[in-house]
């Protein structure tokens, strides 16, 4: 029977440091070769028997997951945040380490499978990009005008008809000639933001899923479609708690020391301290729930009535609002897990 080999990668842009293992922990390997396609499969050949790679998330990580699937029994993209702590840094010492937790299965991997939204993905990581753009742009202009003490709320600053009339409030030429740079990159990124939205729309009204989500209070289709490119599938996620965890949703919690002997039985005497929400997340995906807690929380309608209700118990107003987009996240998994419909007296129910 052949023994598994054991391939830490430690990826950069024109070279892969490569340590292979053994199964009884031996080191075989240690090796770089070269970024590219025909090395990297070349050196994947060499080896017989059973083959598991690990290399950690960052820009090359989809395509070289999908250049190892066919050559590897499996691959294991992991998460750099959550790799124990090394003092002595090198390539070499990078990829052994990969290669030894590889084996004794200390990675937090991160999710990569073609889930059939391949192609909404990359529209929607288009889209989110310009809409980031946008907004800075924005922000500079109206910390432009600040900065020269000049009272600029509201979305009036931004237009085209008053424009020149906030220009005339910038006293020095130089500084006009600055603002109107920036309202012309706002001009030229606003209509392929535009663009690129309706492109991602399109491309989502192909999954069937989209309607579904769009039953539930305020989650319209940008919402909707983000939600499908975003999570790709509801199967990765055995329960809620592990998508609150992902979407940045779920409480961080520390303690130590926490059991005492009583009468020969240990017991507990420490409750865990919160530490606040897991920063380790999809910042998009989190934006999602959380903005749709915001509108429903301070609109109409059952998710409104379930946040009146937390508050009515004595709960906090921000506590409620991350209670609701924790619903609201349950809600998305059923519906999604279970091809239902969104039901609003279940929600009234639960409020009650």
């Amino acid at each position: 029977m052949n023994n598994i080999k054991f391939i830490g990668m430690d990826v950069h842009q024109a070279t892969i440091s490569a340590a292979v293992v053994s199964e009884k922990g031996a080191l075989l390997l240690e090796t770089v070769i070269e970024a590219g396609e025909k090395c990297i499969v070349e050196f994947m050949q060499r080896w017989s028997g059973p083959v598991h790679v690990t290399f950690e998330e960052g820009t090359w990580a989809t395509w070289l997951y999908e250049l190892l699937q066919p050559h590897a029994e499996r691959v294991l993209v992991c998460n750099p945040r959550k790799n124990g702590n090394r003092r002595n840094k090198s390539d070499k010492i990078d990829a052994r380490k990969l290669a030894y937790w590889l084996r004794s299965g200390d990675l937090s991997p991160v999710y990569h499978h073609d889930c059939g939204v391949r192609h909404l993905q990359e529209l929607s990581r288009g889209y989110l990009a310009l809409r980031k753009d946008v907004t800075r742009i924005m922000n500079r202009i109206k910390a432009l005008y600040r900065s020269w003490g000049i009272a600029c709320g509201g979305m009036s600053c931004y237009g085209q008809r008053q424009r020149s009339q906030w220009l005339a409030k910038l006293p020095q030429r130089g500084v006009r000639q600055r603002a109107d740079q920036l309202y012309q990159q706002l001009d030229a990124v606003r209509p392929l933001m535009q663009a690129a939205r309706k492109t991602m729309l399109a491309e989502g009204k192909k999954h069937m899923v989209c309607g579904r989500l769009k039953q539930i209070p305020y989650i319209g289709p940008v919402r909707a479609t983000l939600l499908i490119a975003l999570l790709q599938t509801p199967h990765r996620f055995r329960t809620k708690r592990q998508l609150w965890a992902y979407a940045g949703l779920g409480l961080v919690t520390e303690v130590s020391g926490e059991y005492r002997m009583v009468q020969g039985k240990p017991q507990r005497h420490k409750t865990p301290l919160i530490r606040g929400l897991n920063p380790d997340c999809n910042h998009e995906l989190k934006y999602v729930f959380k903005s749709t807690a915001n509108r429903a929380s301070g609109g109409q309608g059952p998710l409104h009535d379930f946040y009146e209700n937390l508050l009515t118990q004595g709960m906090r107003a921000e506590m409620a609002r991350l209670t609701l987009a924790r619903k609201i996240a349950a809600i998305v998994l059923v519906l999604w897990k279970k091809g239902v419909d969104f039901d609003p007296q279940q929600l009234k129910r639960q409020a009650a």
